[in-house]
């Protein structure tokens, strides 16, 4: 039998005792809010919430908007999954938004949002958000609050330090979870020491229009890169991940990747990088990656196959990356409104460590190196940091800040939100998450200006919190107030798929930028239908081209007839509704796509293939009007070899 360490087979042995201690210490059904505290939370009816809370949808791959302080879900988002409600990924006009370089994928495991910046502060132009399975980027506009922009990204396998933004929306960063052969190749996984290898992906991002391109990529040693931020202030120009398995094991990692006291944050230099690449400093890897954008002058998406990268080799290249020992497996990596203090949370350690980005510098112009690991210099931890919070709790993980000199930290396995003072380490105040906190989110709590009212914490589970709804519970975040000394829980709220991270500004970037309705004048869609009087049937051969229109409260045509077996019908639906808030939806009996939810002025396709002969009728599904039920119309379908002439009805013709 293969031996561990004893010292890592107590780390297990404390970690899942107290598991079980601190998640049964709740009693079921137990209240944790007064009334007087809920009002709080209160959002009178006809009053808006004062922030936005884009909270991550873990397996869901969407992207949930919720209000805050109310906790209410305003809107999904979908992103890296097909959504029948908005016929995402089912309609034709965005199906490109899902293509891969392995094809068409419809689900995707999204996890760490991230709001775009200027000079270090949320300015309320686009959501970035990663997947982490196949590996991607999505912008989403702040304006439309819709995906615009998929970008695959190449040489990497599981992007999980993802998508986090440099302070002025230069880049978004991505990091590998799973180092891989680069490039991928069939070769034995006991070889994976010194062979495999991570990467780390610098997206530019065009600072009027947000577009995305992969800049570059530093080619890493095969650890696993955890999660990340970027300098800001003093520190901007870098960025910051956080390494486990330097072990470079490749089974068992629970025991085998916890061997190790330290592991390491790895501090990236992206101006060095920058000077490298200009100087052609770069080696090009053939790469071939999917990207996808949404064009809103035509409502529709396309994608373009790219096929080939930058790669900076930091073994190569000096001053590119140093790493930073930090104990012990650490997982959150957090740099406070400054950029002077980066903080490590070790998920087997007993401590907080905070380094010092002062302290770094002068380590660096004084090699105080202890040693080289694949040729990067690994910085003298006591030169580096800048103090420890003490005995703060049991499983740290993530650290936002809340501007006024505090950080807020969670910790998994003692299930609490522990707030502690920046350059004292003093622990000023704790309070219970009922339980197993993950991540945690500020209002702008990742920038150089956090907007420090509320703390939002994100729980893995959620037992006894809920009614019952079979094995599985919903998922669950809680809300406390941050404006006082002491922390006060004032809401719990459910969430789609399992929350990871989120991210959250105040209402007022966001709302007075919010498009109402799409013009129809602007609309450059391909099959566009800017009047009922345009409204007509084109056969071309097999294929039947619908150029429909909706508006309260019928469809124009309403009657079709001459459709045949074995036909491929194109509806191009368009609404022309110019008023705000009145989408109008379609579907037709015996499609097997999905129903299209059309905006106001917008054109969407979908497809039926009929295979029986009748009288089929379609109608619309989002209500519209006091006559909505009577918005219907039919289709009637004959045999594939009838004579029956093409036809249809405007206007009750």
């Amino acid at each position: 039998m293969k031996s561990y360490s004893k010292t890592a087979l107590a780390v297990l042995f404390v970690l899942l005792l107290s598991l079980v201690f601190f998640g049964c210490q709740q009693k079921p059904g137990g209240g944790a809010i007064g009334q007087s505290t809920a009002e709080k939370a209160f959002v009178a009816p006809g009053e808006y919430d004062s922030h936005y809370a884009f909270i991550s949808g873990g397996f869901s791959g969407q992207l949930a908007i919720h209000g805050l302080p109310s906790g209410r879900l305003f809107k999904v988002i979908p992103v890296f999954s097909v959504d029948a409600e908005k016929a995402w990924g089912f309609n034709e006009e965005t199906k490109p938004m899902l293509q891969t370089s392995h094809g068409f994928i419809p689900w995707d495991d999204s996890h760490h949002p991230d709001l775009s910046q200027t000079n270090g502060v949320i300015d309320g132009r686009w959501c970035f958000i990663n997947a982490n399975n196949t590996p991607r980027v999505a912008r989403i506009s702040l304006q439309t609050f819709e995906t615009e922009e998929i970008l695959e990204i190449p040489n990497s396998a599981g992007n999980h330090s993802s998508s986090f933004v440099t302070e002025n929306t230069e880049y978004v960063v991505a990091g590998t979870r799973f180092s891989v052969p680069v490039p991928q190749r069939d070769m034995p996984i006991a070889e994976y020491k010194g062979n495999f290898k991570g990467t780390l992906s610098f997206i530019k991002i065009d600072p009027e229009h947000g577009h995305m391109n992969v800049e570059f990529q530093i080619l890493m040693p095969g650890f696993n890169y955890d999660l990340t931020h970027p300098g800001r202030g003093k520190s901007h120009g870098w960025m910051f991940f956080t390494t486990y398995n330097t072990e470079e094991a490749n089974t068992l990692l629970e025991v085998n990747a916890s061997q190790n006291d330290k592991d390491y944050i790895a501090a990236i230099n992206w101006k060095k990088a920058e000077e490298y690449i200009k100087a052609g400093k770069f080696k090009t890897l053939p790469s071939k990656y999917a990207h996808n954008v949404y064009d809103e002058g035509t409502h529709s998406a396309a994608t373009t196959m790219e096929k080939e990268v930058r790669v900076l080799d930091p073994a190569e290249l000096p001053g590119l990356v140093y790493f930073l020992p930090t104990p012990k497996s650490p997982h959150g990596c957090d740099v406070d409104p400054s950029g002077e203090y980066i903080v490590g949370s070790g998920k087997l350690a007993a401590a907080l460590t905070v380094h010092s980005f002062t302290k770094i510098l002068k380590a660096i112009e004084e090699e105080k190196f202890d040693e080289h690991k694949y040729g990067i210099p690994v910085l003298n931890f006591e030169a580096i940091n800048a103090g420890t919070v003490e005995q703060p709790g049991l499983g740290p993980l993530h650290t936002e800040f809340d501007g006024k000199g505090n950080a807020y930290t969670t910790f998994f396995i003692s299930s609490e939100v522990v707030k502690w003072k920046l350059g004292t380490w003093e622990v000023l105040d704790r309070k219970p998450t009922y339980y197993s906190v993950g991540h945690l989110m500020i209002p702008g709590g990742n920038s150089r200006q956090p907007f420090g009212k509320y703390l939002l914490a994100m729980n893995k589970i959620t037992k006894d919190r809920y009614l019952p709804t079979g094995p599985e519970v919903c998922q669950s975040a809680q809300l406390y107030d941050i404006s006082g000394d002491k922390m006060e829980l004032i809401l719990d709220f459910p969430t789609i798929g399992e929350p990871h991270y989120a991210a959250g500004c105040p209402a007022e970037l966001i709302m007075p930028n919010s498009k109402k309705y799409y013009k129809i004048e602007e609309n450059n869609h391909p099959y566009v239908t800017r009047s009922e009087a345009d409204s007509r049937v084109v056969r071309e051969g097999k294929n039947v081209h619908v150029y429909m229109t909706m508006i309260r409260s019928h469809f124009s045509p309403d009657n079709i007839e001459g459709i045949k077996v074995g036909d491929r019908v194109y509806f191009h639906v368009t609404n022309l509704e110019q008023d705000y808030d009145v989408p109008h939806g379609i579907a037709v009996l015996g499609a097997t796509t999905s129903e299209l939810l059309i905006m106001p002025g917008q054109t969407e396709t979908f497809v039926w293939e009929p295979k029986e002969v009748g009288v089929w009728p379609f109608y619309c599904t989002d209500f519209c009007s006091a006559l909505h039920q009577e918005m219907q119309g039919y289709v009637r379908v004959s045999p594939e070899n009838s004579n029956v002439k093409l036809t249809w009805t405007l206007d009750g013709e």
